[in-house]
């Protein structure tokens, strides 16, 4: 008998609720450790959308939740398998699916949600047949203002880097990348509306929630090269490995992927939580 979602889904989950404005949501997402969130609205806490870290980021001078959240959203019952679950989230490369009943928001399944299944059932898929993505390396003497472009390029969160014999010596996600940046504190607290006597853990929360892609103008990166910044002997996957493995790798360290070597521990290619997910459907 399959899983069902209301398994394994995250029940009551915070919400951000319209009309609304993109302060309150940044600021719930400091507060829970979010990067988002669905959105409700406040005549009958009915499903209205969704909203990222990336719609904020997008548009930075939009302030209307209405007007950041995306409304056309893919959902799916608490009764549902959560093969339903992972094809919707695999086919359109979404992280959060919103479970609803009645027209009413029961809870939330992510893929951290699914990898624990995929762990449970002991899956035997070899990772190599599991890759999706072109795997783009950073070398670990490039530049930052270099990396920056290829995080925004590719749109990757995460890359592998090699040293020059091509040995894989690090990882860099797009979070590390900005936590090296200099922020101009003032100039952002002030636009995202956080006043001088706020909390100081409001503003290293904010840090950790917001993506590398913010305003060029407010991001200014040091004279630093990927060796200086990246996490250094990261953990890797024989290509052979039980993509099971991988699942328990994943989710006893919140990692959202993982570098896969080859016969000579060279680098094959990265492969992502919603590819661990998609072995569900095999």
């Amino acid at each position: 008998m399959s899983t069902k979602v209301s398994e394994v889904m995250v029940s009551n989950p915070i919400v951000a609720i319209v009309p609304g404005s993109r302060n309150e949501v940044l600021s719930s997402m400091v507060k829970h450790n979010l990067t988002g969130m669905p959105v409700v609205r406040e005549s009958d806490g009915r499903l209205a959308g969704i909203i990222s870290r990336k719609d904020i980021y997008n548009n930075p001078k939009e302030q209307q939740l209405s007007l950041l959240m995306k409304k056309d959203v893919l959902v799916i019952g608490s009764d549902d398998s959560i093969e339903d679950a992972a094809r919707i989230l695999v086919e359109n490369n979404i992280h959060r699916l919103p479970v609803v009943d009645d027209g009413k928001l029961v809870g939330i399944v992510t893929p951290t949600d699914l990898l624990k299944e995929v762990k449970k059932r002991k899956l035997e898929t070899p990772v190599e047949e599991l890759i999706r993505k072109t795997c783009v390396p950073l070398w670990e003497g490039d530049p930052l203002k270099y990396v920056q472009t290829v995080f925004q390029v590719t749109r990757m969160t995460a890359l592998p880097v090699l040293d020059s014999n091509g040995d894989i010596v690090g990882i860099v996600t797009d979070r590390d990348l900005f936590n090296t940046s200099l922020i101009k504190d003032d100039v952002t607290k002030s636009e995202l509306g956080i006043g001088p006597d706020e909390d100081e853990w409001s503003w290293e929360g904010l840090r950790n929630v917001m993506p590398l892609f913010y305003e060029e103008s407010k991001v200014d990166l040091p004279d630093l090269q990927v060796r200086d910044m990246m996490v250094k002997d990261p953990i890797t996957l024989f290509k052979k490995s039980p993509v099971s493995e991988a699942a328990s790798i994943m989710k006893r360290n919140d990692f959202g992927q993982l570098p896969i070597r080859d016969n000579e521990d060279r680098l094959l290619g990265m492969i992502y939580d919603l590819d661990v997910i998609n072995s569900l459907l095999m």
